[in-house]
């Protein structure tokens, strides 16, 4: 097992399962056997989910289950309550909930696919991959291999590759070998994560890694995020809610009147909601800024089917505090250029390198130190925008949730589905328990900057001066 997966397998935590949990809703009902099928001529296609990780004293190593039984990883199940669309999504995101805090067995293969046969006049599939297997990138590409761009499946009809975009990979080429920030990465973890109060070591590392060696610098010395209700002592128990869909089309059209990607009106619409949810809950955010840890892909994303985690984080701003949309967004555009340009991403990378060779009490320092610089992890997934199949049943919608590590509670997941986006959110219990509030606010903060962009010149880009001014003078 590679240094970066050992890594993910020793972060599992009873209050943070370190999993991958995905939910694929169908319009057409899928039977048991229709989708074992789908299982074991496509899933089980990749050698590794036969395997199960078993880690000791000399490092951690795939082993191959003697005693594989399909019929313990696929299982039916059924929700309970009165039927109804919104009931029975509700019903459904309960049981995601009670899935997504209940660790996989150790003693088996580490991923489980629940078939839900009856759910808004179709079906519902809930996956449970944990993340030492492969990074959210490459279990997404997984996911989609199961399906077809046609109702009867067929070599020819096996989704194409080509929704995946390549530009991640592009960190990857801008820095050196991954040795040497694992290298980097070492050092500085054999020190007990004490870069910042020696002086001696800093210099060290810039010397033998100029830029890289800036960037680690810059890492360890982040200060914790500020205290708020999105951090505190968490549970066993997870929550799980998803929003109703956007238009991708208008968010393209918010991202060309305001000069910034899809990724950034995203991310300032999910800043939004959390803002208006801890404003309800009476939380002072005046000038409050806080961090979510994004992934990064490091390798062409072709090579994602080889499964294993290829993937640095870097640590995007939130501000919270700011009350006016646009200037919110054109922050966190900044904050989002800057990181393009730096070599954040593969300096985590190497850390977590380290850590999968790191003494056990170095790797809770490392872990808890750097769970503290954020508040939530944030993912945004491209997905394929033709519609899909999968055994003959056409896929209506689908959301993923990535694991937090440490201390961290609160996960924000998009995923963009044809020409929809889909915002969905995990957190733990005691810290959020109604995700459910801050979701329904996701739609509402895309919407102030979709009715500023139209209230906008189109001659010019729209700025947060104008914005404000267009929000005093719009109707109550």
């Amino acid at each position: 097992m590679s240094k970066v997966d050992t890594a993910w397998l020793r972060m599992e935590r009873p209050t943070n399962p370190m999993m991958i949990t995905g939910v694929l809703m169908f319009d057409d009902a899928m039977s048991l056997p229709q989708l074992k099928k789908v299982i074991q001529q496509r899933f089980m296609s990749y050698a590794r989910f036969r395997q199960k990780p078993v880690d000791g004293a000399t490092g951690a190593q795939w082993v191959e289950d003697a005693h594989f039984d399909l019929d313990w990883h696929v299982r039916l199940s059924g929700l309970p309550g009165r039927p109804g669309k919104a009931s029975e999504k509700r019903a459904l995101e309960r049981f995601v909930s009670n899935l997504a805090s209940s660790p996989l067995d150790p003693s088996k293969p580490l991923w489980q696919f629940h078939l839900v046969e009856r759910y808004q006049g179709g079906s519902a599939l809930v996956a449970r991959i944990h993340h030492c297997y492969a990074d959210g990138i490459a279990l997404v590409q997984v996911l989609l291999s199961l399906t077809d761009t046609s109702r009867e499946p067929s070599p020819a009809s096996r989704l194409d590759k080509a929704w995946l975009k390549h530009e991640g990979a592009k960190v990857a080429q801008r820095v050196g070998a991954v040795e040497r920030y694992m290298k980097l990465g070492g050092k500085a973890l054999e020190q007990g994560m004490a870069l910042v109060q020696d002086p001696s070591l800093a210099a060290l590392l810039a010397k033998e890694g100029g830029d890289i060696a800036k960037e680690l610098v810059h890492a360890l010395a982040l200060p914790d995020d500020p205290p708020s209700l999105l951090r505190g002592r968490l549970g066993v128990s997870k929550r799980v809610a998803w929003a109703e869909p956007l238009d991708l089309e208008e968010v393209k059209a918010v991202g060309r009147a305001c000069d910034c990607t899809v990724n950034d009106v995203l991310m300032a619409a999910a800043a939004g909601a959390l803002r208006g949810y801890m404003q309800e809950r009476g939380e002072a955010l005046d000038g409050m800024t806080l961090r979510a840890t994004v992934p990064v892909n490091l390798r062409p994303l072709e090579h994602a089917k080889k499964l294993g985690n290829h993937f640095g984080l870097v640590f995007l701003e939130l501000p919270v505090g700011e009350d006016n949309p646009l200037r919110r967004l054109e922050r966190v555009a900044g904050c989002m250029h800057q990181l393009k340009h730096s070599r954040q991403a593969i300096v985590a990378y190497g850390l977590l390198a380290a850590l999968g060779i790191a003494p056990t009490p170095v790797q809770e320092l490392a872990l808890e130190m750097f769970s503290r610089k954020a508040s939530a992890v944030a993912t945004n997934v491209p997905g394929p925008q033709q519609p899909l199949y999968m055994a003959g049943c056409e896929l209506r919608e689908m959301m993923f949730w990535v694991p937090q590590t440490g201390s961290i509670g609160l996960g924000l997941s998009i995923l963009s589905y044809r020409g929809k986006v889909h915002f969905g959110l995990i957190a733990d219990a005691r810290l959020l328990p109604d995700p459910d509030a801050v979701v329904r606010r996701f739609g509402e903060e895309f919407d102030k900057l979709l009715y500023l962009a139209m209230m906008g010149s189109w001659d010019t880009r729209l700025d947060a001066a104008a914005a404000a001014a267009m929000l005093e003078g719009s109707p109550a």
